[in-house]
């Protein structure tokens, strides 16, 4: 586990980070009031999160491999962080759900239901915790990979020709 303290350190700051944007989230009147424009300030979430992934890869780098690090080593080192921040996601769905916005579910319900998207049953199946867990399970999986296949290119230690 020693190996991987770096990427669990990280992928703590990540869920911290996560758990602020969606009490940010809900302090703007995004889950509420402003519902409709949620999806799309939802999308800013990835800034931060590349950021951190990016300043998690550079720390695996300079404190674990001296500075110098393959490209197979720092996607490696991603795909640890990714694999944590998912198994961190249900409880940070969970405190979100629960404890930051537990209005959530019945106002997006009440809001896609009324502007007529979905029908109640829809809405019900489609927002829940159990389908948000999901989600961000699958979610976090892709996005994390994909961060770590784009960061890793610019984060591998150059290589000079003798």
């Amino acid at each position: 586990m020693e190996k991987y303290k770096i990427e669990l350190k990280w992928a703590f700051i990540f869920t911290a980070m996560y758990l602020l944007w969606m009490t940010m989230e809900k302090l703007a009147g995004l889950h509420d009031r402003y519902l409709e424009q949620q999806q799309l300030i939802s999308m800013f979430v990835l800034v931060p999160a590349i950021i951190i992934y990016a300043l998690a890869i550079k720390d695996k780098k300079k404190n674990y491999y001296a500075g110098t690090i393959t490209y197979k080593q720092s996607f490696m080192s991603g795909l640890v962080l990714t694999i944590f921040v998912v198994l961190l996601s249900p409880i940070s769905q969970l405190i979100t759900s629960y404890i930051i916005t537990p209005d959530y579910f019945a106002n997006v319900i009440a809001h896609t239901v009324k502007s007529g998207m979905f029908t109640q049953e829809q809405a019900e199946a489609q927002f829940n915790i159990k389908s948000y867990i999901i989600t961000s399970i699958i979610g976090g999986l892709v996005t994390g990979i994909i961060f770590s296949i784009v960061i890793s290119v610019f984060t591998k230690s150059k290589t000079r020709l003798t």
